[in-house]
């Protein structure tokens, strides 16, 4: 792999590491959805644990009694996206001073036991062009997409 490649998927480690870290590594699958148009970057992320498909404030639906509480303070998960929202930031400045195209929408997704990465990314407007529909929107549609597989 070269610089550019070396760089680019450490970002990716980094915002699933963070995600995992969130949950105390006590997740089944993370996904992250990211988004990058027009200057504006934002971010989402969610779990699969125990089967059930969960936001990030709601992961601890998924425990059984007795396990101990995730803390899911709106502080808490606003430090995640922070620093997913970082990563983006540097993955578009890597793309920048590489000379490569920066994806516009980027879904992560990490089976933990098995270690499998899996990355989509799609490189035209998407958000940007819709009228009524904000990234966030397009995030929602991917949990709820993932959630009916």
């Amino acid at each position: 792999m070269n610089k550019f490649e070396d760089r680019f998927s450490e970002l990716q480690a980094d915002m699933i590491a963070i995600c995992m870290e969130y949950v105390e590594d006590k997740a089944d699958k993370v996904y992250v959805y990211g988004s990058c148009e027009e200057g504006m970057i934002s971010s989402s992320f969610f779990y699969l644990i125990n089967n059930r498909y969960l936001e990030s404030h709601k992961v601890n639906d998924a425990l059984e009694n007795g396990d101990e509480r995730y803390d899911v303070s709106t502080e808490r998960q606003l430090m995640v996206l922070r620093i997913i929202n970082d990563d983006i930031e540097k993955i578009a400045e890597l793309c920048k001073e590489c000379d490569r195209d920066m994806p516009t929408e980027l879904k992560l997704i990490y089976e933990v036991k098995s270690g499998r990465f899996h990355a989509e990314y799609k490189y035209d407007l998407v958000h940007t062009n819709e009228d009524i529909k904000t990234a966030s929107d397009f995030a929602d549609e991917w949990f709820e997409e993932i959630k009916g597989i």
